[in-house]
């Protein structure tokens, strides 16, 4: 796997190479951060998604953590998933991608140190979920927004890192099918957020706002602070 840093004043444009594809994203390390998110994007969103460019600001600003958005998908699969929406259900596909962007972080002189935490987004939070129980040891933290999490059920058992499943109030069948996740997952440290008034996209005034708090609250502690501190996380989120 061969990797290439193109470095501008804040943003560093990454471009990791697999085999015969090039995937490129944008990583962004404040000073003197402890942790790092990766984006895992689902459906058919980007790195250019506004939520998670926002998402991800939120995070740089009020948890200073490293962020990377990649895209997971070359603009040829892009563009087959856009007739056919063959790769966005293909969640071991998105996760192998995943993960391989999980070595280069791992093996990269500039982000190798800093504890490691995926966000995923619909069928992103599902392939963050897979990719989090196949390396247990790499994960320290997942957060998900709207996931699919049907589409890994059979791998949840697997889940060590603590996870937070965050859900809109309005959007039922991703409630129901995040609840039935929450049981299914063994880390000792999970939880389940409802937004209220919220639907799947989280486009109400607002609610984007209070997932940014969550995830931010999420990976400050799990990234960042003392095992010690991240136990009373729970009682935190509820204040």
């Amino acid at each position: 796997m061969n990797t290439t840093l193109l470095l501008n004043v804040e943003e560093q444009i990454v471009i990791v190479e697999l085999a015969n594809i090039r995937l490129k994203g944008e990583l962004v390390i404040p000073a003197n951060a402890e942790g790092l998110v990766l984006f895992a994007h689902g459906s058919a969103s980007s790195r250019y998604s506004t939520r998670n460019h926002y998402l991800a600001h939120v995070l740089r600003q009020e948890a200073k953590l490293a962020t990377l958005l990649i895209d997971l998908l070359t603009k040829e699969e892009e563009a087959i998933d856009q007739r056919t929406k063959h790769f966005r259900r293909d969640i071991s596909f998105l996760s192998n991608r995943l993960l391989a962007v999980t070595d280069w972080l791992l093996a990269n002189p500039c982000t190798r140190h800093l504890k490691l935490g995926y966000f995923g987004a619909d069928t992103g939070a599902s392939a963050a979920l897979l990719a989090a129980a196949t390396r247990p040891m790499a994960v320290q933290a997942v957060v998900s927004r709207s996931g699919q999490t049907d589409l890994v059920s059979e791998a949840l058992a697997c889940v060590q890192a603590p996870t937070l499943l965050i859900v809109g109030g309005n959007d039922l069948p991703i409630i129901a099918m995040n609840e039935d996740a929450l049981a299914n997952i063994p880390a000792f440290n999970k939880q389940l957020e409802m937004i209220s008034g919220a639907t799947h996209q989280f486009g109400e005034p607002g609610t984007l706002e209070e997932v940014a708090r969550l995830a931010s609250r999420w990976f400050k502690h799990y990234l960042k602070a003392s095992d010690s501190d991240a136990r009373d996380l729970q009682s935190m989120l509820l204040n």
